[in-house]
């Protein structure tokens, strides 16, 4: 999965008013990275939630 620059651009604006700290696009990318594969790997839904979201 690639990260847009606009995606980049806003990690980037989040990082520092959460941190008070600049990064620079390679390290932001990075981790910005490392954030979306952490959240793929908890959001996964499994075959039951599913079935109980598509039952209503």
């Amino acid at each position: 999965m690639e990260i847009s620059e606009e995606s980049l651009k806003q990690f980037k604006e989040i990082y520092k008013k959460e941190f008070k700290e600049e990064i620079d696009d390679k390290k932001a990318r990075l981790m910005a990275m490392r954030l979306l594969n952490l959240y793929k790997a908890v959001y996964r839904p499994n075959e039951n939630s599913r079935e109980k979201y598509e039952q209503g």
